[in-house]
């Protein structure tokens, strides 16, 4: 059921968004006023207004409801858990049995000092 509506939820957001970008800005109205929009499209001059803020208002709607059911899934668990009262424990290397034919673990290698040698500056002459 989780992932239905996942699904669901996905394709919703994909089409407000298909959508947002389908639809006109507030200043496009004043060319198709003088003649150079597309006045006399397939829905009618405010046709396409109105139908695709329509199926976006209905496509907020279901991404809303499905955002809320995906809330009230996910927040439903049988038992409490608190991740600030359990507490994990590392067993040491040192209590794991030895493997046989193993060679002993060598020590960290320790990075090489840096030179104590400084390269030494040419004097000027004559100064």
């Amino acid at each position: 059921m989780y992932q239905v509506i996942i699904v669901i939820h996905v394709l919703l957001g994909m089409g407000i968004i298909g959508l947002v970008l389908m639809q006109q800005g507030r200043g496009a109205d004043a060319g198709a006023a003088f003649g150079s929009g597309a006045s006399g499209s397939v829905f009618g001059a405010q046709g396409t207004a109105s139908f695709l803020s329509r199926t976006t208002a209905i496509f907020a709607t279901l991404f809303f409801i499905t955002s809320l059911s995906l809330a009230f899934l996910s927040g439903k668990t049988s038992q409490v858990v608190d991740i600030m009262q359990t507490t994990t424990v590392e067993k040491p290397a040192a209590d794991l049995p030895a493997v046989q034919g193993a060679a002993p673990a060598a020590p960290a290698a320790v990075a090489p000092a840096a030179p104590t040698e400084v390269p030494a500056v040419a004097p000027e002459a004559g100064k």
